[in-house]
């Protein structure tokens, strides 16, 4: 088995919207398509199918765990999701996905030796999440996914040691890996009373300037390649509650270098509101030379 790498990563939406039909999502995006569901399916036909990785890892940012992060390392999860969150939505979704319990193997014992937790689970029962189930009408092809937790308690120093430690694991286990970061930009909703008055994708509907300012900005510096800008600044932009204090991209960008990685993103659809939240998919190729490379 030759040595792994990740071939290819993205920040992706996972927004209920995008799985609602297109009627209603035009009726609430005041007639228009919002960029991010044709975005998916550009991704898909763009980047994920010449690439047919062997795995995708979602790093899933609704999947809070509290005491160490966790990994699937189911051989299969099928079933039915309906979310708790959104059940008038999300009910009933068929979901058959093969996973990769060797990878996840390897990841658990990467993140432990690097001196953080990370625990394989393949419990049956373990419940699944929308930012992993959204993406697979859009994303998913033959190859095997597996899922991320995002520790609640973790902080950035943390996202970016496990974010190398999967790397590791990745090139270890002889795997060619795409990555999903999936989760929103800043993420703070509208109060239920004037929620319905703000469901358009128009970003002059984020809760707040300073929100929008301030993913914009990231934005810039993420298709810049200016990853180190990012981090840096991670202080103030937990100021405007990015979502799962945006461990997804952190996790995401330590496994592909870190501080150091120069990649450059690609924007697959517009900057967008989600009743208050910010969103967008930034796909980042592999530069030839490495990911620290331009």
């Amino acid at each position: 088995m030759g040595e792994g790498a990740v071939v290819g990563a993205a920040l992706v939406a996972h927004v209920p919207t995008i799985v609602l039909p297109e009627e209603e999502r035009r009726v609430l995006n005041d007639g228009k398509e919002i960029s991010l569901v044709p975005g998916l399916h550009r991704l898909r036909e763009e980047k994920l199918a010449p690439l047919a990785p062997d795995t995708i890892i979602v790093f899933d940012a609704h999947w809070a765990t509290t005491v160490e992060f966790v990994v699937t390392s189911h051989e299969r999860r099928a079933g039915r999701y309906t979310s708790d969150e959104l059940p008038r939505g999300m009910r009933q979704v068929p979901y058959d996905i093969p996973g990769d319990a060797e990878l996840a193997v390897a990841i658990g014992e990467e993140v432990t030796a690097a001196g953080s937790w990370m625990t394989p689970i393949d419990d049956p029962f373990l419940p699944i999440h929308y930012p992993t189930v959204n993406l697979l009408p859009f994303l998913q092809g033959s190859e095997r996914w597996i899922s991320v937790s995002i520790a609640q308690t973790a902080d950035t120093d943390d996202f970016l040691l496990v974010g190398e430690a999967i790397g590791r694991a990745v090139a270890r286990a002889g795997r060619r890996v795409v990555l999903l970061a999936s989760g929103a930009m800043s993420h703070a909703f509208w109060p239920l009373k004037e929620l319905r008055a703000h469901e358009a994708s128009d970003p002059v509907h984020i809760r707040t300037p300073e929100a929008r300012a301030a993913d914009l900005e990231r934005i810039a510096w993420l298709e810049a390649g200016d990853h180190a800008r990012v981090v840096d600044s991670m202080p103030e932009f937990l100021r405007v509650k990015p979502e799962a204090r945006f461990g997804h991209y952190l996790l995401m960008l330590g496994a592909i270098g870190g501080r150091a990685c120069r990649a450059p993103g690609v924007r697959y659809s517009d900057y967008e509101n989600a009743i208050g939240t910010g969103q967008v998919h930034i796909w980042f190729d592999r530069p030839p030379a490495g990911w620290t490379q331009r």
